[in-house]
């Protein structure tokens, strides 16, 4: 559980708690739409960045240690969102926020996998990926009572993530860290090609909902208690999401696992779109919270499945870098969308790209690994 502090840190705190932030920024600091998409950008290209060179560095320091100092970092990074007004220095410092992130979603998605090998089962890296709504729920309660202070929110993010890399710290433990380890293998992206293509929308398309859902709400008029209870339902909702899809991620194959989450997150967001009444928002908010990190965990567990061990950290850096790349251009395309329409595109975004992605996901047919390809360290028997 330790472990899902990662993704808690990096995606529910230093990426996502961004959207909650966007209404107070935009309206103090001026900023258009896309001015506001674009600082999600910059995080996705830091993300970017940090998925080309996540290989790199844990050659050099092993998984453990680079999983740890991506959480320092990233609590040094959204410390730094807070210093200045200036809109190229809040541009850096959320990208270096999403590097060090990307270290720590790779590195902790390969421990998560070796556990999941070492149990024979995929609970390890669904409980990984759902720790996100641990910083998404925090993020829900707190930043709303400080976002007309939104330097102040910023520092209490920073508090949050460096206390997540303090109790996170020894979760990273792995017997399996030697270094050589992460060159051994090589990027397998070829044989799961409409899977690739399916991640890299939903990339580009599930950011859109939680950069503009705040500025969504706004535009309806919400009150802040809605914006708090949308926000830690959504929050929740990720929490609880190992409950619901630990079984079909288990029993179902890894495509129509990932077709069926993909289409799932396209029909919230276009439940939120139907009516703006607050119950049917935050019911979507509810699914969309339950489902959207099954999307990296399919994917994981479809890597886990059709790869080498040996060959885990480098292509997981490959995907990571395909969705570094929607998420990068996903919310400046928003933004600008919804300056020459309203706010009910950003939404629409998501709901279009994630139903193309389902289509997509359920055309894949993966194969498990073959011995041969097999780590000669893991005893382990590919799942069937």
């Amino acid at each position: 559980m330790r472990l899902a502090l990662g993704t808690a840190s990096a995606l529910g705190l230093a990426r996502f708690a961004y959207g909650l932030l966007v209404p107070a920024m935009r309206g103090d600091l001026g900023w258009s739409l896309a001015e506001a998409g674009a600082m999600s950008t910059a995080n996705g290209l830091g993300y970017l960045v940090g998925a080309l060179v996540t290989a790199v560095v844990v050659r050099r320091l092993g998984t453990a240690a680079t999983f740890r100092w991506g959480m320092i970092l990233t609590a040094v990074a959204l410390a730094a969102t807070a210093v200045s007004d200036d809109y190229p220095v809040l541009l850096a410092a959320r990208a270096a926020a999403g590097a060090a992130g990307a270290l720590v979603f790779i590195t902790g998605g390969v421990i998560a996998s070796r556990i999941a090998t070492r149990v024979s089962s995929t609970a390890p890296i669904t409980v990984y990926f759902a720790g996100t709504g641990l910083g998404i729920a925090f993020s829900g309660v707190t930043v709303p009572m400080l976002s007309h202070h939104w330097h102040v929110a910023w520092v209490a993010l920073s508090a949050a993530a460096g206390l997540a890399a303090i109790v996170g710290w020894t979760a990273a433990r792995t017997d399996e860290d030697l270094p050589v380890a992460a060159t051994a293998g090589r990027a397998r992206v070829r044989p799961l090609r409409r899977t690739a293509l399916a991640y890299l929308l939903f990339s580009a398309g599930y950011i859109s909902y939680i950069t503009f859902l705040s500025v969504y709400l706004a535009d309806q008029h919400a009150s802040p208690a809605q914006v708090v209870l949308t926000w830690t339902s959504l929050g929740l909702a990720v929490v609880a999401a190992p409950a619901l899809w630990g079984r079909p991620t288990t029993n179902w194959s890894g495509a129509r696992t990932l077709a069926t989450l993909l289409g799932v997150l396209g029909g919230a967001a276009a439940l939120a779109l139907s009516t703006p009444s607050p119950p049917v928002i935050i019911a979507s908010a509810i699914v969309y919270g339950a489902t959207f990190m099954g999307v990296p965990a399919a994917v994981t567990a479809l890597i886990r499945d059709s790869t080498a061990p040996a060959d885990w950290t480098a292509t997981l850096a490959a995907f990571t870098v395909l969705f570094a790349a929607g998420q990068t251009a996903g919310p400046w395309i928003t933004g600008m969308l919804a300056d020459h329409t309203s706010t009910d595109a950003t939404l629409a975004w998501t709901a279009v790209l994630c139903a193309a992605a389902a289509v997509i996901a359920a055309t894949e047919r993966t194969r498990p690994r073959s011995a041969p390809r097999r780590d000669a360290r893991s005893k382990t028997p590919p799942r069937r």
